[in-house]
This record gives C-alpha cells, sequence and structure tokens, in this order.
C-alpha cells in the first residue's frame, strides 16, 4: 500500500478540499434513514473518532437506532486531529486510530455529549492502527468488510475511490460529496440504472475547515470563536438506502412547443431549461438540468446519458449547443407515458 498512501499524502497536501460536517447536517440527513440501522455494523471510514460529527451522531444515537457495531477509522494525518477534545495522540508519526464499539449501555436514549466525552477518554474503546488510515488499506478494509452500511464525508478528491472500494465490496452507503460527482464515469451509471440516488440536502451546506485552509473571497468566514467555514452551493448526499423521496413523481404541467422548446444542433433532443418546464407530451428525448438526479423517479423518466463535452466518456454523447450557442451540460432524459394533448397540433421538424 505503499504507492497508495503516497498518493493519499499528496492529495491531501495539495488539495483543500477537507470539509468538516456540522452535527445538524448529519442529524437533519439521517432523520431520514432511521429504519435501515437497525442490527447493523455502520463504518465511518474519513473520520476521527474525537473529532467526527459523524461518529458523535452514532454514538449518541447507537440504542434508539438499535445499531449492532460502530467503527470509525481516521487519517493519522487529519489536520484537525485533537483540535476540539485535547486528547493526546500517539507520538508515532501518522499513525490512524479506530473506534470499534458494540453496545455500551443499557439506556435507551440519545446520550448526553459529557456521557460520549468520558466514553471516548476512559472506556478504552478506541485504538491506534498500525497504518495512517488510508481507507484503501488492506488494515481499514477489513474493517469495510465486516460493516454493513458506510456513512462518511470522504475528502472530495477521493470521492471516486471510496466509491469504488464500496461497490467492490457491495456495501450499502450514505456519503457527502459535489454534484460534479454525479457525471462521473464511475457514478453516472449508478444513477442511470437506479442503483443510486442523492439523498434530501441537495445544494447549500457549510463545513469547517481547518485553521491552515487559505481565505477565500466567497463563501469562506471565520466565526468569533475564530473557526474557519466554508460554504458550498453544490454539494449533496448519495447513497443507495431506500427513501421516501425518490419515489414522488415530478408534477408536469407544460406542453410542448417548438419555440419553448429548441434542438440541440448536433443531436435529436429538446433543451428544457428549468426542470419544472418539462413537458407532459412530449415523447422523445430531452435535455434538463442536472438537478433533475434530486427530483428523479425511475417509474416516471429514463435517463439516457449526458451532454458535456461529447467526449467526456461513453454516456456523454454530445456537446449541448443550440443555435452555435453552447449552454451548460444537461441530462438526457425521456419521460416513460407522456400524456396526450387533446387536440395536439403536429409540429413538423
Amino acid at each position: 500500500m505503499a504507492n497508495k498512501n503516497t498518493n493519499l499524502q499528496y492529495a491531501k497536501n495539495t488539495k483543500d478540499d477537507e470539509f468538516y460536517t456540522t452535527y445538524d447536517t448529519i442529524e437533519n440527513e439521517l432523520s431520514h434513514y432511521s429504519k435501515h440501522f437497525e442490527n447493523k455494523t455502520v463504518l465511518c471510514n474519513c473520520d476521527d473518532p474525537f473529532e467526527s460529527n459523524f461518529c458523535k451522531y452514532f454514538l449518541k444515537n447507537f440504542n434508539t437506532l438499535r445499531l449492532k457495531r460502530l467503527i470509525c477509522t481516521s487519517y493519522g494525518f487529519s489536520k484537525v486531529a485533537g483540535t476540539q477534545t485535547k486528547f493526546i495522540k500517539s507520538k508515532r508519526k501518522n499513525s490512524g486510530y479506530v473506534l470499534d464499539i458494540e453496545k455500551f449501555s443499557e439506556l435507551n436514549e440519545v446520550f448526553s455529549d459529557e456521557y460520549i466525552l468520558k466514553l471516548l477518554r476512559f472506556k478504552n474503546v478506541i485504538k491506534e492502527l498500525k497504518g495512517d488510515g488510508d481507507f484503501r488499506s488492506n488494515e481499514c478494509i477489513e474493517y469495510l468488510v465486516q460493516a454493513d452500511i458506510i456513512v462518511t464525508n470522504p475528502p472530495f478528491s477521493l470521492f471516486k475511490e471510496l466509491i469504488s472500494e464500496i461497490l467492490t465490496y457491495k456495501k450499502k452507503y450514505l456519503l457527502i460529496g459535489n454534484q460534479n460527482a454525479l457525471t462521473y464515469k464511475e457514478i453516472f451509471p449508478l444513477i442511470q440504472k437506479n442503483e443510486a440516488w442523492t439523498g434530501y440536502q441537495f445544494g447549500e451546506m457549510k463545513f469547517k475547515v481547518p485553521n491552515c485552509s487559505e481565505p477565500r473571497k466567497t463563501r469562506y468566514w471565520v466565526d468569533k470563536d475564530g473557526q474557519k467555514w466554508r460554504s458550498l452551493g453544490n454539494a449533496m448526499w448519495l447513497t443507495n438506502l431506500d427513501i421516501e423521496r425518490r419515489h414522488k413523481r415530478i408534477n408536469l404541467t407544460k406542453c410542448y412547443n417548438p419555440i419553448d422548446y429548441p434542438k440541440y444542433d448536433l443531436y435529436d433532443a429538446i433543451n428544457v431549461k428549468k426542470i419544472t418546464d418539462i413537458p407532459y407530451d412530449y415523447e422523445g428525448i430531452m435535455g434538463v438540468p442536472i438537478t433533475i438526479i434530486n427530483k428523479f423517479n425511475a417509474d416516471q423518466f429514463d435517463i439516457i446519458g449526458e451532454a458535456n463535452h461529447g467526449s467526456d466518456n461513453e454516456y456523454d454523447l454530445f456537446k449541448p449547443t443550440i443555435g452555435g450557442k453552447e449552454i451548460f451540460k444537461r441530462i438526457l432524459i425521456k419521460n416513460k407515458n407522456p400524456l396526450p394533448t387533446k387536440g395536439k397540433i403536429k409540429y413538423e421538424d
């Protein structure tokens, strides 16, 4: 694993993408998934046991969720390690840590912060890893094999690699990522085949960032306690856990006409500017904003592909231009059951 560890170290030193999720963000999303966790082993494999709010959430709610086991593994070179709990880490450079815990209380309640802190400090539930906590290391993959559900916010630069590991071992997952990942060749087919979908929070999210993070002109601030923050307008949760939201149909109210829905220069499909403008009576292929994925219902639409550069991957079918003018990338869909319009006019191409 030497090369992988070197690559991971390089990625984390060169990319400012360590975003630490707030407890509220985690709680608001995971409240929709409670039924999935009963008698399950949860792995948070990018999470310092002392600093991660993922770890904190699952510990506080361990009994109410009826978890079987919780495992959290951390990067030894985390930029926030020890910043909140003041826990004294090992003197061995870049050593990762693992929290591995099963039932720890008879109380069937949400545990307090004080109770959790005492548990972490005095109950010997955290051990030093042999390696640096790289989720791709053999040591950490052994934990992944034992887990039922992976829940974490990985460094965005390593999102594809984490998905690859999860798919290799056919695990359930709930991850935070950047919406741009939806069109990656590793992830788009999962969306297309209805094997993955977005969660409830899609868009604006705020994150804590390490003290070493460089200031930015926008979406960056420092609070009264000196904590640095960043926000993203295109964050998302990605999962393969079934949720009610993905079964809701989009209410279509617009009727097709060639003026409002021009065709692309290079492909037989119409352009739809907004999700709310999808015509209910069009039978062909439509290019719609990428945000369709957050409202996608596989019983209502098929995903045909995407239109971006026309060469990114096998799913990128053409560059979206209209009258020679390029527009932003589109997801190509087709209505499974377009409704006929009474007295519909026949438009000639």
